[in-house]
């Protein structure tokens, strides 16, 4: 077992003067057919939207993990600690949140299905 903590960078800080697709990532997206497993490898983020919800990007496509319950102190700015077990992240991988500025990690919370969202075509 190999543990990451992943730092999130401070993004959404211009959000009330930013464009709507700015504020919605998945705006102008389809929602494709969920997967239980994607390669760790090749994703950027995580994205911390809300305490249910993590969004992830490989290239062009953006995954959306909505967790099966919300995960007490997960929120933007925080750091996500993912457990990983191989080279994919995977429905049901152990991840915790860490408040900034604390040194305690929050309880173990499951991931859900990756949903993957590409541009739709016009």
């Amino acid at each position: 077992m190999r543990i990451a903590p992943i730092a999130l960078a401070l993004a959404g800080l211009a959000g009330a003067a930013a464009p709507a697709a700015e504020r919605d990532p998945l705006a102008g997206r389809a929602a494709g057919k969920p997967v239980d497993c994607v390669d760790q490898a090749r994703l950027g983020g995580p994205e911390i939207i809300d305490s249910r919800t993590l969004l992830y990007r490989d290239g062009r496509t953006i995954w959306r993990n909505d967790l099966p319950a919300a995960c007490p102190g997960l929120r933007p700015m925080a750091t996500l600690i993912v457990e990983l077990y191989g080279s994919q992240l995977c429905r049901n991988d152990h991840v915790r949140a860490q408040e900034v500025g604390s040194v305690i990690p929050g309880p173990v919370c499951r991931l859900g299905s990756f949903t993957p969202y590409d541009l739709a075509a016009k």
